[in-house]
């Protein structure tokens, strides 16, 4: 891959990082803001939406793993490279997933594994 390219990447992923940053800081920012609601109606409907908002922080949070470990790669120089067969992931691939660690058949190899003995898949991590 190309130093441009991995440029292209690693800025994409540092503005992703950012933007789920910055989602966070607003939901920490809104749960220190609430004030204690009287009607017990209400008070269930904010704890609901709170409930929501850490589903989606904790999918967010996994995926803040998975940039930080993609620039990680970008560094050590292994981004781009399918960490099981060493072939090249391939830029329609990283294009759509920029935090693909593994090329499109080993991924698949994966799923398979994981739909058809119910295993833990390997899968990007």
């Amino acid at each position: 891959m190309s130093l441009p390219q991995l440029e292209f990447f690693r800025a994409r992923l540092e503005d992703e990082r950012e933007r789920l940053l910055e989602c966070a800081r607003r939901t920490l920012e809104q749960m220190q803001e609430v004030a204690t609601e009287p009607d017990f109606n209400d008070r269930a409907s904010r704890e609901e939406k709170f409930l929501l908002e850490f589903r989606v922080r904790d999918r967010e949070r996994n995926l803040l793993r998975k940039i930080e470990q993609a620039l990680q790669r970008i560094e050590d120089g292994t981004y781009g490279w399918c960490q099981e067969t060493g072939d090249p992931i391939g830029i329609p691939r990283l294009l759509a997933r920029p935090t693909a660690n593994l090329c499109i058949g080993a991924q698949e190899r994966h799923e398979l594994l994981e739909r058809t003995h119910g295993a833990v898949a390997l899968e990007e991590p």
